[in-house]
Order: C-alpha cells, then sequence, then structure tokens
C-alpha cells in the first residue's frame, strides 16, 4: 500500500510539471480587429461652396452599438462573433469617413467636428440605423443604412430648419465568405453612402443660394 502511494506521487510530480508547460504553450484565443478602407468617392467638378458645415457625432441603433461583428443568419436574430471585431463602434466609423469624405470633396469652404469653436450656420447629425452582416444561402452580404438630418442652425423658423432628411441603405456582396471579405464590402457599402450623402447635401446648398 505504501508501495502504491509513492508510485502515485511520483507520476504527479511527473505530469504535473508536463501539463503546465502544455498549458503555457497553448494560444490564446485571439481577437482579429477589422476597419473600413477605401478611397473618397470621387464627385462632380463642382465649384466650392462658400458653407462652413460642423458634423455631429452620428450616434447607433442600440443592436449594434458594440464593436464585436453582428451577423444576421435568421429572421429575429441577431449573434455577434467572439473573436472578430470592429476596431471602433459603428458610430465612429460612420463619422469619420463621412466627414473625411466631405472634406476631400472641396465642395465646401470647411467640414468640422460639432465641438469646433469656428461658427458654422449648418449642422449635420444622424444615426447608423443598420451595420451588419446578412448570412445568405447563396453567399454573405454587407448591411449598412444611415439616416441624417441635415439643418441649418441660423434659421429662427422651426419649419424651415431642416433642409434634409433622409434614410440611406445599401448592400454589398462579400467575395467570401470570412469577415475581411466582410470588412472590404462594408467599405465598399460606406463609400456609396458617402457619396450620395455628399451629393445631396451639396445640392440643397447650391439650390438654397440661388434662392436667396
Amino acid at each position: 500500500m505504501l508501495r502504491n502511494k509513492k508510485l502515485l506521487i511520483l507520476m504527479l510530480g511527473v505530469i504535473l510539471p508536463l501539463t503546465a508547460c502544455l498549458n503555457l504553450k497553448q494560444p490564446k484565443n485571439r481577437i482579429d480587429y477589422y476597419t473600413l478602407e477605401y478611397e473618397p468617392p470621387s464627385v462632380e467638378n463642382q465649384p466650392t461652396l462658400p458653407y462652413v458645415i460642423k458634423v455631429d457625432h452620428f450616434s447607433v441603433a442600440p443592436v449594434y452599438n458594440s464593436n464585436r461583428i453582428i451577423y444576421r443568419d435568421k429572421s429575429y436574430k441577431r449573434q455577434a462573433y467572439n473573436y472578430h471585431h470592429w476596431r471602433v463602434n459603428p458610430a465612429d466609423f460612420v463619422t469619420y469617413f463621412l466627414s473625411r469624405d466631405m472634406k476631400q470633396s472641396g465642395l465646401f469652404q470647411a467640414v468640422l467636428p460639432r465641438d469646433s469653436r469656428f461658427p458654422s450656420f449648418y449642422l449635420l447629425e444622424g444615426v447608423v440605423d443598420d451595420f451588419f452582416e446578412l448570412d445568405r444561402d447563396n453567399g454573405w452580404e454587407a448591411v449598412l443604412a444611415v439616416s441624417i438630418a441635415f439643418m441649418n442652425e441660423a434659421e429662427p423658423d422651426i419649419s424651415k430648419k431642416i433642409l434634409l432628411q433622409k434614410i440611406y441603405s445599401t448592400s454589398k456582396p462579400c467575395e467570401q465568405k470570412n469577415p475581411r471579405a466582410l470588412a472590404r464590402a462594408m467599405s465598399q457599402a460606406m463609400s456609396e453612402v458617402s457619396g450620395k450623402i455628399i451629393h445631396d447635401i451639396y445640392e440643397v446648398l447650391k439650390n438654397s443660394r440661388r434662392s436667396n
């Protein structure tokens, strides 16, 4: 009996250090982070309008208010990847890229953040309504929807304050069924939505200037 106990202790003394070494060598679950990448959308060669626009930080629908990549594979369900995340919140993506694209367009005198001390009459705010991966049997899609309100803050008449209120939505197919392909497709969706928003704001301001 004593001999068996000694043998058991000896075996544990050999096995436990080996187990500890194996645990140390096991790779931890790595989280991969993804971002949007695209060139600012091309715009028609139009004269720069002498207006300063401030862009408020967009909000996001509660179901997408997360850095985790959200996907839909069934009706009324939203799932999230454990090890595939966006680098920032979708609201941060849309706010940054739309502001960048508006500046790069050269269509406006200046595009500033909401907290800028520089005076401005015009304000753009909005909500990211959809920002997810749609899983279909025949492939995945990146779904993006953004609603905006473009306002003249200098207008005292509330009924005339909002110059443009609109929802922009699109979906782009993913080349493959993986998060990297989703990021590429979502970048294409953001480029399209951004280009349309810029075009519509420019047209509103141009027509407003003509009527004055």
